[in-house]
């Protein structure tokens, strides 16, 4: 970009979106559809579409929410199964992608690291890496749907003395292809949503699994199959049929959550009962699967008929709840004296959040790092310009939230082009108070506090985590709302 506010012979798009899973296939959809004149491609960092499910690689891996809700709207999930196991949910995302014409607008192996935002010439010059090589390309307005998780580097707890074992370390983020594990000690350390679905398909590849947990999380057994969409199917067309059964399961995930908001002891009981019927224990669920949290103060974990519990039932699988004193080169002592041996031990011990894929923004040359932002309607920041983030729910299906973002976005970029305006700055009130943006008390959301945008006290600048109050926001408010405009 030259000083002066001339344009450059960079290569300029209207919008360029971040990210090829399944927030910017769905970015990618509704741009194509409800925004035909803009020029847009999508840049994604990997060698291959698809996000999560293509980074994830580890055994059993699968969706914490149905289908049906994770899906889009625009292409029902027609599969037997509602818990989906990742391969089917790449290749849907692959054949969705091929089918509404999106691959072809994919660029990969471009990794986006800065973006500045010039208000003399009102573009973002965007910086990519492609291997070893640098290069820029400029656009009208960015759109970052990379998800809200560091795909380079986990968390790392510091385990103590994990450098004596002798044994192989895996952590699921890079599951090694060649891994084998039949008729092996395999401890799994954590208990959230992906150590309760690598240990019953560990025990199902013949190993010999140790789930160790220092603290327990609530689960929930769901059905892998969903009956009533069974039967929707077959007296509703495709679309009908998936419609139905999407808002049969938002009523039902909004009508647990907010039980447990308000009713938390009911919820415990609830869940809690159903732990004991299937592991034919209470002893097991007091000691074991018994939080001192409530509900969805942590995201609630979800296990397909019930395989976790199945898998300790039988024997197959061990839980053990207590904390590590140190690794020994067989295994790990704990703190109540107790060894653990192991030949292999997994570190199931959570993600990084990193909100806007780790994008270096700047407005004019300042530092905008997301930590300093406010969030509007949860995907725009106050005073930066032309730009938008996709963030799913944290209490529901990822998807239902970043097509709203998507819809609203595209709402947005055609009020715009109407009215001939450049830019569109969202614009806080005098005196707003600040409040923290995710509603949950786990540890990923506690250690990225400080990295974290805020959101405001009042709409717009409310995250809510409620789709159907969304939906009706997002679809049919007035985009001018709390928004700046310039030519």
């Amino acid at each position: 970009m030259r000083d002066n506010g001339e344009v450059s012979d960079l290569e300029h798009l209207d919008v360029l979106v971040v990210g090829a899973g399944l927030s910017g296939i769905g970015a990618g959809y509704r741009l194509r559809e409800m925004s035909p004149s803009r020029t847009w491609a999508i840049l994604e960092a990997r060698d291959s579409l698809g996000g999560t499910w293509d980074l994830f690689r580890y055994p059993g891996v699968r969706s914490d929410s149905d289908m049906m809700t994770l899906g889009f709207p625009f292409e029902p999930w027609t599969d037997r199964d509602a818990i989906a196991d990742g391969p089917k949910i790449l290749d849907y995302l692959r054949e969705t992608a091929d089918k509404h014409g999106i691959t072809e607008r994919i660029r990969l192996g471009h990794k986006v690291v800065e973006a500045d935002w010039s208000s003399e010439s009102a573009r973002w010059t965007v910086t990519v890496e492609r291997g070893e090589v640098r290069e820029q390309l400029t656009c009208g307005f960015l759109y970052l749907c990379s998800g809200y998780y560091d795909y380079e580097r986990p968390h790392d707890p510091q385990l103590p003395g994990l450098g004596s074992f002798d044994g192989e370390v895996v952590h699921p983020q890079f599951w090694p292809d060649d891994l084998a594990v039949a008729g092996r000690k395999v401890v799994v350390i954590g208990s959230g949503a992906t150590a309760v679905t690598l240990v019953p398909s560990l025990a199902d590849a013949g190993a010999y699994v140790t789930m160790l947990q220092r603290t327990p999380s609530w689960i929930a057994s769901l059905p892998r199959r969903d009956r009533a969409r069974d039967v929707l199917q077959k007296v509703l067309p495709t679309r009908a049929a998936g419609t139905a059964a999407r808002y049969k399961n938002v009523l039902g995930t909004m009508g647990v959550y907010e039980l447990s908001r308000r009713r938390p002891a009911v919820t415990r009981s609830l869940l809690s009962k159903g732990a004991a019927k299937s592991l034919g224990s209470t002893d097991l669920v007091a000691d074991h699967f018994t939080p001192t949290y409530d509900p969805w103060d942590q995201r609630l974990c979800v296990v397909p008929d019930g395989d976790l519990f199945e898998a300790v039932r039988s024997g197959q699988a061990h839980v053990v709840t207590d904390t590590i004193e140190t690794f020994l080169p067989h295994g790990i002592r704990l703190h109540s004296g107790r060894e653990l041996d192991a030949d292999v031990v997994v570190t199931a011990t959570g993600l990084r959040i990193q909100i806007a894929g780790g994008v270096a923004i700047t407005v004019d040359g300042q530092a905008r790092p997301p930590g300093d932002l406010t969030v509007y309607r949860g995907l725009m920041f106050a005073d930066v310009p032309n730009l938008a983030v996709c963030v799913g729910y944290v209490n529901a299906s990822w998807t239902l939230r970043a097509d709203l973002a998507s819809r609203y976005v595209c709402r947005l970029l055609n009020h715009m082009q109407q009215h001939a305006w450049r830019v569109a700055t969202p614009r806080a009130p005098a005196g707003m108070v600040g409040r923290p943006l995710l509603p949950l008390s786990s540890g990923y959301v506690t250690r990225a506090a400080d990295d974290l945008p805020q959101q405001g006290d009042g709409a717009p600048w409310l995250m809510r985590q409620n789709y159907l109050l969304d939906r009706r926001d997002m679809l049919r408010s007035d985009v001018t709302d709390a928004m700046s405009f310039a030519r």
